[in-house]
């Protein structure tokens, strides 16, 4: 997983970290924002209940998803109107718009589950745009 992570400023979360060293770990690597997500016990330090935030203009919601029952780009897109939402609890990599929303699931970076590849996402926010590219960990 490091070297997928190789050169980044910030490591966002979606949740289901898996333990306070999780954090510790990435947090070598970069700055964390982390969530919980439906399988880390509330209160968790470290963990938010969702997150915003501005990079370069473009505003980012960061929450784990499972708030709108089983997340997808148009239930989140109802409910939020960053220019990017990150989110996570299907462990599904998933690159969406809406409009000029940009939704990502950047999968599950953890042991191989539900037949998923573990994956992460890269995001890049430069001259007012956002890209993401989905990164499989091997």
């Amino acid at each position: 997983m490091h070297e997928a992570l190789t050169g980044v400023e910030l490591i966002i979360h979606s949740g289901d970290v898996g333990g306070a060293g999780i954090l510790d770990e990435l947090r070598l690597i970069a700055p964390v924002k982390a969530v919980f997500g439906n399988t880390d016990p509330p209160g968790e330090p470290g963990l938010s209940e969702e997150i915003a935030f501005e990079i370069n203009g473009i505003r980012v919601h960061v929450s784990h998803g499972h708030e709108v029952g089983s997340p997808t780009p148009a239930k989140l897109a109802a409910r939020y109107d960053a220019d990017v939402v990150v989110f996570g609890h299907t462990h599904l990599p998933l690159v969406s718009r809406i409009g000029k929303q940009l939704f990502v699931n950047p999968g599950a970076a953890g042991p191989k589950r539900f037949n998923l590849a573990p994956s992460v996402g890269r995001l890049t926010i430069a001259r007012g745009s956002a890209e993401v590219e989905i990164v499989d960990i091997v």
